[in-house]
């Protein structure tokens, strides 16, 4: 009896204390902003503490600014003259635009950062992978002599961290779910499903 009370203090506890953890750690990170402004403007300056949270309020204010600003005529060319003069530093010019690919792709609300929930064999023949399908560059399409997609295979529990590979489609499995719940698969471990019994899981032949 102890033994369950236990294991459910901590179904309780667990995700409250990693919630926490990573709110604290998102504002802590965002709170850094204020290293930008002058010793004179902080709030440590003037109230002899720091506070929490004002960092991360002008982060947003800035991010906001910013977005505003860059609607008008006036800001996107300002956005032009400053693309134009990083794409003339060769090291910084291609980091820089590859995450701007990739972010203008998350964030865009055109965009699609994975387009479908695919099966792949992965590590093995044997075995079978979640990946999720994504773009196949031109260049390297045309060098390939059956028709191929491009996929990203993430880790677990860290999605952000994975292989890409090209792998032909026809011996791909398209998976009937959506691209939030196979995150919630791979994030969890396998240990959360969607609770819509209505919805099951649908497992499409390969194409």
């Amino acid at each position: 009896m102890t033994k369950r009370y236990f294991l459910t203090g901590l179904l309780i506890w667990v995700p409250l204390g990693i919630t926490v953890w990573v709110l604290k750690l998102l504002i802590g990170t965002m709170d850094q902003s204020l290293l930008l402004l002058p010793y004179a403007l902080r709030p440590e300056s003037w109230l002899g503490m720091s506070l929490p949270g004002v960092g991360t309020i002008l982060t947003i204010g800035v991010i906001l600014l910013t977005g505003m600003l860059t609607t008008n005529i006036v800001g996107q060319r300002l956005i032009r003259f400053w693309e134009n003069a990083l794409a003339r530093i060769p090291v910084v010019k291609s980091i820089y635009y590859s995450v701007k690919q990739v972010s203008d792709t998350l964030f865009s609300g055109s965009g699609e950062a994975f387009r479908k929930v695919l099966l792949v064999r992965y590590p093995h023949p044997e075995a079978w992978s979640l990946a999720f399908q994504t773009n196949l560059p031109r260049d390297v399409g045309s060098m390939l002599d059956s028709e191929y997609v491009g996929v990203f295979i993430p880790t677990t529990p860290s999605p952000v961290n994975g292989f890409y590979f090209f792998v032909k489609k026809s011996e791909t499995i398209e998976v009937g779910i959506s691209v939030d719940d196979a995150l919630k698969y791979i994030i969890s471990m396998g240990v959360v499903t969607p609770t819509d019994k209505e919805s099951p899981v649908r497992v499409y032949p390969g194409n």
